[in-house]
């Protein structure tokens, strides 16, 4: 089917190689924990709840972990009170970059991206520069070694919109509020589910071929996904599996 960029594919990818667990825990908590102050501490009533809570205990967070995120989020336990802030920047190549952040300190955060993007070939952008160019969609990874007739059969049914070859894995994208539906049929079906968000999806890609250029803009996103404030960066890059897996050899 047609396809979008391979984004949620590579980043993917590149995570299960680079995730520090600890950082990794506490992003996935804090996410949680905003999600239940902003939606209420229900995930049967509020979606972006159930598709954090369930992000966190596919990363193996502890159950009592995530009930305590909930808790701080609907003030049964005290806790930080964080807010979104979504910054926009370019990098090598012309990469346009969201990069999605949860602090308690704008200054803080704004400070620590601009300079994590000026040292690596980077530059902050304006706000609504970058932002134009993506859509937020709910992104579904399966693996490849299920056959592609039975993922569309379970996942189109289910209201998913499209099923896009990354290599590795099928990606199945759909509207945010379809996210959790599509995955249950994946699940019902027996087709094993890798990973399930939300993703902001860009509407045209950059084609990096160079794999010097890949290295560092990978090495840019890693910079900056080891920032505390950082949840997620999104990114219009696009690239052969070849370019890929060069890039992210040992």
């Amino acid at each position: 089917m047609s396809g979008h960029s391979k984004w949620a594919t590579i980043k993917h990818k590149k995570g299960a190689a680079d995730a520090k667990r600890g950082k990794l825990f506490a992003k996935l908590i804090k996410q949680v924990e905003v999600a239940a102050r902003t939606g209420g501490g229900d995930a049967d009533t509020n979606p972006t709840l159930r598709t954090m809570f369930q992000k966190a205990r596919d990363n193996s967070v502890p159950l009592d972990t995530i009930k305590n995120a909930v808790k701080r989020g609907t003030g049964e336990l005290e806790g930080v009170n964080y807010e979104t802030v979504t910054y926009e920047g370019y990098a090598p190549g012309g990469v346009a970059l969201l990069i999605e952040c949860l602090t308690d300190n704008r200054n803080r955060t704004s400070g620590d991206i601009r300079s994590t993007l000026s040292k690596n070939g980077g530059s902050l952008a304006e706000p609504g520069a970058v932002a134009w160019q993506f859509e937020r969609k709910g992104v579904i990874l399966v693996p490849s070694t299920f056959a592609e007739d039975d993922v569309m059969l379970a996942a189109l049914d289910a209201g998913a919109e499209d099923i896009v070859d990354g290599g590795e894995m099928w990606q199945v994208t759909s509207q945010p509020a379809d996210l959790n539906t599509v995955r249950d049929a994946l699940d019902e079906a027996g087709v094993a589910v890798e990973s399930a968000d939300l993703v902001m999806l860009p509407s045209s890609t950059v084609e990096m071929t160079e794999v010097g250029d890949v290295k560092k803009l990978l090495n840019l996103i890693e910079l900056l996904d080891d920032l505390d404030d950082v949840q997620d960066v999104h990114g219009n890059m696009d690239a052969s599996d070849e370019v890929m897996e060069a890039a992210t050899a040992d």
